[in-house]
């Protein structure tokens, strides 16, 4: 993606959601986008998956190997989605049809492979679903998606998308809906899957911690602006951009003594709507100053493949 603008339209007028992002993503990494609600992550998964809605308009390049994705039809859109592209959705009940069997889906979505006998495909779709860690898989290839679980659910979603051997994997809030013990079993087989998956991936997450297990990259959102990037080890430990150190900050894993209130960022997420002359977190920021107010600072450098849009990293 460069320069990526998403604009939608309202009834007082047009809405930015994301402003002027560019990101990459190379085969076999895994980029983390990290953001509250609203900062625009899931307009980015809609773009890469040419899935905005109607009137919404895109700015900028989204490119995908030698294919610019805004300039592509339906039709090519369609084909591109589920074979070199893929999706796990946050809720899994919507991405499954509720009247099929998992079997009968998870060998529709292998659809890409029409080399294969269905016998091949339905084999195929057991031993993925074995690797994904779901307990008797034979039994549940006949089962419907409202006999399993929502953590069940999920893992026949990761094993659907891996069976169409993407090239572009977009995770969106996969471990979202999920209670604390099956979120760290769904992260476990995601890092386990990258192991073998040459193709790169794109997870979204609103839980900063949970990059740090699954990641090899991060970017972080605030209110469609891309506000820092880099490595995982490297923001996670030394974060260089206010935001990224106050999410950090929120994260109850890293409190290391008993307390009744979790810290919080004061203040509220700018409106799409609302004009902005200087840095978008600045009304909020513990460290603003002077030019925060006025100006807009760039992404600036700030260390190998890391960088940060914030005026302290320049002064």
């Amino acid at each position: 993606m460069k320069n990526v603008s998403i604009i939608y339209p309202g009834e007082r007028g047009d809405v930015c959601a994301v402003r002027n992002v560019s990101l990459d993503v190379a085969p076999g990494e895994t980029l983390g986008l990290v953001g509250e609600s609203g900062s625009g992550k899931s307009s980015l998964a809609s773009a890469m998956l040419g899935l905005l809605p109607a009137g919404a308009r895109i700015e900028g390049s989204v490119h995908f190997e030698d294919r610019e994705l805004t300039a592509l039809g339906e039709d090519e859109r369609r084909r591109l989605r589920g074979s070199a592209i893929a999706a796990i959705a946050q809720d899994p009940f919507t991405a499954l049809n509720p009247v099929l069997r998992i079997g009968r889906q998870m060998v529709a979505f292998q659809h890409c492979h029409r080399e294969m006998s269905k016998a091949q495909r339905w084999r195929r779709a057991i031993d993925m679903l074995e690797k994904v860690g779901l307990s008797d898989p034979e039994t549940r290839m006949r089962q419907f998606p409202h006999q399993l679980s929502g953590g069940s659910r999920q893992r026949v979603a990761i094993g659907a998308a891996l069976l169409a051997e993407p090239r572009l994997l977009i995770a969106d809030e996969p471990t979202t809906a999920l209670d604390a013990t099956t979120e760290a079993q769904i992260l476990a087989i995601m890092r386990d899957a990258k192991a073998g998956f040459t193709g790169a991936t794109v997870f979204i997450t609103h839980d900063i911690s949970v990059v740090s297990r699954v990641c090899d990259r991060v970017a972080v959102l605030y209110a469609g602006e891309l506000l820092e990037t880099g490595p995982v080890s490297a923001v996670l430990a030394n974060p260089q951009h206010p935001y990224t150190k106050a999410l950090l900050e929120c994260d109850p894993a890293r409190i290391d003594r008993p307390t009744r209130t979790l810290p919080i960022i004061p203040g509220t997420v700018p409106a799409p709507t609302e004009p902005r002359n200087g840095c978008s977190f600045a009304p909020r920021c513990r460290s603003a100053f002077g030019p925060c107010a006025t100006e807009r600072p760039p992404l600036a450098a700030c260390g190998r493949d890391w960088n940060s849009a914030c005026h302290l990293v320049t002064a």
